[in-house]
């Protein structure tokens, strides 16, 4: 397993590398980076494939533009189909958790002639919607329900990293204990804050690491984000509207590839993305498996790594069979 710095058109992309055999691509969501998928490098690697887990746009060891048009899913999508050409291979199965998930699903939407074939953790595809952008509309349902605002609108504001990058550990200490399956379910997020109350000061002062996570790997994470900041991954957020105005042309087109998704059985997101969950296989009609862990959270790739190792080289030896 190296990590190596591997240039694409027009960015630094930081790579978490390792094996020889058919390309696997593996994305990270936020607050994450390429070593988020280190248990999944070595077992995937080990199988015979060879696998790639990159910093992505914003984060680590990779570039950070700035301005929020630098992240649109077009130039998160572009940034992967660089890195396979970088990497000399012509195409790869592609796997993406939390954020890096809808980045790995709009990679099989609109390049399936590169990503032969996708797995989403944690958040199923959403399609865009024709009744406008998506964060008025977040904004509208949360508050007609009562609950708030949901966390996504609050993380529009141009100066919203500001307060993440206050006390960096901190932060992530919070984000990963309030997202985690061993947390208790009443001191885990829903996603929703209430009027005056930002995100950080919902989740108890007294969060611990989790389980799974060592003060080695934490300090990993304390490193990178204390370097650069969280304005680079917050601009995905942000990015939002830009996404739904820039996607107009791929409104109701499925995605062609086959397809895994799996998901924790405890995992927050659920609150508010789980109902994308029902209708998946009607836009990913090739969606071999669907799968709830169960006592599992959000951090599922590193609280559940041997399912979801055993989960993706299934998935990927039935891709193998069907080519045979």
């Amino acid at each position: 397993m190296q990590s190596r710095l591997i240039k694409t058109d027009g960015l630094n992309q930081q790579v978490l590398v390792a094996g020889e055999g058919p390309l696997v691509l593996l994305i990270h969501g936020f607050p994450e980076l390429g070593v988020s998928w280190r248990a999944q490098v070595q077992a995937l690697s080990a199988a015979g494939y060879r696998v790639a887990a990159p910093d992505m746009r914003g984060y680590g060891g990779t570039d950070k533009p700035r301005g929020v048009e630098a992240y649109s899913i077009l130039n998160l999508v572009g940034d992967m189909v660089d890195l396979v050409r970088a990497l000399g291979a012509e195409t790869c199965v592609v796997v993406g958790h939390d954020w890096g998930a809808p980045v790995a699903w709009h990679c099989a939407l609109l390049r399936p002639d590169v990503f032969r074939a996708v797995a989403g953790l944690s958040v199923p595809f959403q399609p865009r919607r024709i009744k406008g952008p998506p964060t008025a509309a977040m904004a509208a349902i949360s508050k007609r329900a009562g609950l708030g605002d949901l966390y996504i609108v609050r993380l529009q504001a141009a100066d919203a990293h500001l307060a993440l990058e206050i006390d960096t550990a901190t932060t992530l200490r919070k984000l990963f204990y309030a997202y985690d399956g061993a947390t208790p379910a009443d001191r885990r997020s829903t996603g929703f804050m209430p009027e005056g109350v930002d995100l950080l000061d919902t989740i108890a002062d007294d969060a611990t690491l989790p389980p799974w996570m060592s003060a080695d790997h934490f300090d990993e994470y304390v490193q990178a984000f204390s370097a650069g900041g969280f304005d680079g991954p917050l601009n995905w957020y942000r990015a939002l509207d830009l996404n739904w105005s820039l996607t107009a042309f791929m409104q109701d087109q499925k995605i062609a590839p086959p397809a895994l998704f799996v998901v924790g059985e405890d995992d927050p997101v659920r609150h508010y993305a789980g109902g994308a969950e029902v209708g998946l296989k009607d836009w990913a009609p090739n969606l071999m498996r669907s799968v709830v862990v169960p006592d599992a959270g959000h951090w599922i790739q590193q609280e559940r790594p041997d399912a979801v190792n055993a989960l993706l080289l299934d998935f990927l030896r039935g891709l193998q069979a069907a080519n045979a």
